[in-house]
């Protein structure tokens, strides 16, 4: 999946021939109002009762057609709250693909010095949240499972990954194949006109970081103070994005069981992971049953993989309790799930939870393309397999890109400028892990990288508890000053 530089620069150039944003199209307006669209939209009302504006803006489905078909972007903003000291806009993006930024403005409460010296502006991305959504027909919030142990349940993932992308077939494949970062980034660029901006600054997390990235490279001159939070790998970013997690994931979950020892699960971290493995292999051979819900060897891995993303004792006892409700249940003891869990598995089995990993799919496949054939990543599970037995068949199974209906209507974007950026990072993030990070920082040669070390968590800034880290994000921001050199946040 990785291209090399040369290839990369090819099809950098090939890209280029779809332009940035059209040279000769006015700024569009946008239309402000406010956000509650009826009694039941709480985040409409929590926006509107924090003084938040909501907008929209109709942009074009393809940049190259600028005035053929449109979409409308949801836009929401909390205006800076010290006028004579108002530096600019502040666009921010929580990642996914597929989450809603319309409410990240709401970190402005959280935020008194940074949100006085900024409109904070959050978009949600095109096809996402409020922003000309794109439903596909899923009774899950995720393509991401397990692979299993075996051949038959490899093929029951890719029939599981082909019905996944039969539901999004029928969806209009013109919006389909508009469906990508390269464009989301276009539209970023949009609304940066439309506010009258001659440049915006940023702060993006997760897949937010690769978003972030795009801009840099397709419109480094409008970018002001750029900050990166657990950044995704410029490479790999697409269907194969989560190839490379499966030992950061490992390693998160033994820094979870030196937590849970002496909880029932174990007298040592290497007991508590013999007893996951055991739950592990019994969900494999049987369903377990977990209240009302069925949790085979496709799911369990997920849960625990979900359970790890943050490493704050609160989220450390909420996996032990999980690990401990599945343990009994691979006893064959009747089990109630906890309100929580609940909540994960009732989202998992019907599509009713948060579902931005299926709003964020045709992102993913519309980014690069993905293998088409099956036995290919039945290969390379079994490749792997010994040295990733548990998160290797999760982090490297077919997904729904393998049976996609429409192929990528552009290259993926070659990152590679000295643009100043402000990096931050865990050395045990398991959803992108550090190395991809490192790679970005490679990439971005104008960055600065301020590194958590020995924490096993995906995001930093504001959510890590670290002063340092937060103090040189607020500086950066306000002062404009990157660090020195690359900076480790003990």
């Amino acid at each position: 999946m990785r291209r090399t530089h040369a290839l990369a620069a090819v099809l950098l150039a090939v890209g280029a021939l779809v332009p940035a944003t059209p040279a000769s199209a006015a700024p569009a307006s946008i239309t402000w109002h406010g956000c509650a669209t009826g009694p039941d939209d709480r985040l409409g009302q929590d926006l509107d009762a924090a003084g938040a504006q909501c907008g929209d803006l109709a942009v074009p489905v393809d940049y190259r057609r600028p005035r053929g078909r449109t979409i409308t972007l949801a836009l929401s903003r909390i205006k800076a709250s010290d006028p004579a000291r108002r530096r600019g806009v502040l666009m921010i993006n929580p990642g996914g693909p597929g989450g809603s930024a319309i409410r990240q403005v709401l970190l402005a409460g959280h935020l008194p010095d940074v949100a006085a010296r900024y409109d904070l502006v959050g978009m949600d991305p095109r096809f996402t949240g409020r922003s000309s959504p794109l439903r596909c027909d899923w009774k899950t919030d995720t393509f991401i499972r397990s692979a299993g142990p075996d051949r038959r349940s490899f093929d029951e993932s890719t029939a599981f990954a082909h019905d996944l992308a039969r539901g999004c077939a029928g969806l209009d494949h013109e919006l389909l194949r508009a469906a990508s970062t390269r464009n989301t980034a276009r539209d970023m660029d949009a609304v940066r006109a439309a506010l009258g901006e001659p440049k915006v600054s940023y702060y993006g997390v997760s897949y937010g970081t690769y978003l972030g990235s795009v801009y840099l490279q397709m419109f480094a001159s409008r970018a002001d103070r750029f900050v990166l939070d657990s950044s995704v790998d410029p490479d790999r970013f697409g269907p194969g994005l989560l190839r490379a997690v499966a030992p950061a994931v490992a390693d998160a979950l033994r820094d979870w069981a030196t937590t849970a020892t002496g909880q029932g699960l174990g007298a040592t971290a290497a007991e508590v992971l013999s007893t996951v493995d055991g739950v592990a292999k019994a969900a494999e051979r049987r369903p377990l049953k977990v209240g009302g819900y069925a949790v085979d060897g496709h799911l369990l891995p997920f849960l625990l993989f979900a359970g790890v993303y943050q490493d704050d004792a609160e989220s450390r006892a909420g996996l032990t309790d999980v690990v401990r409700t599945l343990r009994d249940a691979a006893l064959g003891k009747p089990v109630t799930p906890s309100p929580a869990l609940d909540e994960l598995l009732h989202g998992l089995t019907t599509g009713e939870g948060p579902a931005t990993d299926r709003s964020g799919t045709p992102i993913v496949c519309g980014d690069r393309a993905a293998w088409r054939d099956p036995d290919a990543y039945y290969r390379d599970i079994r490749a792997n397999r010994a040295a990733e037995p548990l998160f290797g068949p999760l982090a490297r199974n077919v997904n729904p890109c393998a049976f996609w209906p429409v192929s990528p209507a552009e290259p993926a974007t070659a990152i590679g400028n000295a643009t100043p950026v402000l990096m931050l990072g865990a050395t045990g993030d398991p959803a992108t892990p550090y190395p991809g990070q490192l790679a970005l920082h490679r990439a971005l040669t104008g960055s600065r990288l301020v590194t958590v070390p020995d924490r096993f968590r995906h995001g930093v800034f504001l959510v890590a508890g670290n002063a340092c880290a937060d103090a040189a994000t607020k500086d950066y921001l306000l002062g404009g000053a990157l660090p020195a050199a690359d900076r480790t946040c003990r």
